[in-house]
């Protein structure tokens, strides 16, 4: 059985100058899902995420979070959401505890903060300065801050941007534990990979519009996108042979690397019999398989890089 929505938006539009930032979008959020909205800069990530947390007021169309308006009910709902901003600070010498026992006196419901701490892997800090901690650290201690009143749904904007790939990966095991406590989470993200890592659906923004929206299995499977295999060669490479396999559709080359893309089906195994054949002396050779950057590059016409 399906379970229910707990965010609804339907046909939100939010102008700034008359320009549209969010542009008659409509999507659901169901009950204990990862859900997560990708999209380069001024897509309108953070603008609808806002818009849903009712930290700004759409121009038309209906949100709803927990059957509440946020805009008509936003202190109620607020005590049962969790928010981490796109960009956060608290001040330099407040202490990890310090901060921890503020942001509990604005709840009336909280958990324990030492647990939370202790499950996030900050008790050890507790004593120490915002200032003091690393990129890392900091994500996490504002991790806790979202959870400390023990929030229904979570959202998480921009989590790991500018973090070292061991601490994004870190952060990550922390969202799926929330989703494992029974939380809905809802996060943006600039990165594909984390996108398809976490999430049970991505809704892909571009141009203030949702232009896909599915698993990220789904997703990929809808592109019909060719595989790939990638290896280099330490001289010029002769293609004959490479063209005459069948599942090649076609092969590029730039500098010493080789990429050779076709249908899954053949296409290694044909790959490594024509080099050997050849008598052509590769190294690195390996395998891509379609991914969700892939989707947003057909969907959107941009490397992510780009945003």
């Amino acid at each position: 059985m399906k379970k229910r929505f707990v965010i609804e938006v339907k046909d939100l539009v939010k102008r700034y100058s008359g320009v549209p930032a969010v542009n008659e979008i409509s999507f659901g959020v169901r009950e204990g899902e990862i859900f997560g909205m990708v999209g380069p800069n001024g897509a309108g990530k953070t603008t609808t995420i806002e818009c849903i947390e009712g930290l700004r007021h759409p121009d038309t169309g209906i949100v709803k979070v927990l059957r509440m308006d946020p805009r008509r009910n936003g202190y109620a709902l607020r005590e049962k959401i969790g928010i981490q901003l796109q960009e956060s600070a608290l001040p330099d010498r407040i202490k990890v505890w310090e901060a921890m026992e503020m942001f509990a006196t604005f709840y009336p419901k909280t958990v324990d903060w030492k647990d939370l701490l202790e499950q996030l892997g900050l008790i050890e800090k507790k004593n120490t300065a915002f200032t003091k901690l690393s990129g890392g650290q900091k994500q996490r201690l504002f991790i806790a801050l979202a959870l400390i009143n023990d929030p229904e749904v979570v959202f998480l904007d921009e989590l790991t941007t500018g973090l070292d790939p061991k601490a994004r990966r870190s952060i990550w095991d922390l969202v799926l534990g929330i989703r494992d406590r029974g939380k809905t989470v809802f996060l943006t993200t600039h990165f594909m990979e984390e996108a398809e890592r976490l999430c049970n659906r991505v809704a892909i923004m571009d141009q203030a519009r949702i232009v896909a929206l599915d698993t990220p299995s789904n997703l990929i499977s809808s592109l019909s996108s060719e595989y790939r295999v990638v290896f280099n060669v330490q001289d010029t490479l002769d293609t004959t042979r490479l063209k005459k396999i069948t599942a090649v559709s076609r092969i590029e080359q730039v500098d010493k690397q080789v990429t050779i893309y076709g249908r899954e089906e053949g296409l290694l195994i044909g790959i490594v019999n024509a080099l050997e054949a050849g008598n052509i002396r590769y190294r690195s050779l390996r395998t891509e398989q379609p991914t969700l950057e892939d989707v947003f590059l057909t969907m959107t016409g941009k490397q992510m890089q780009d945003s």
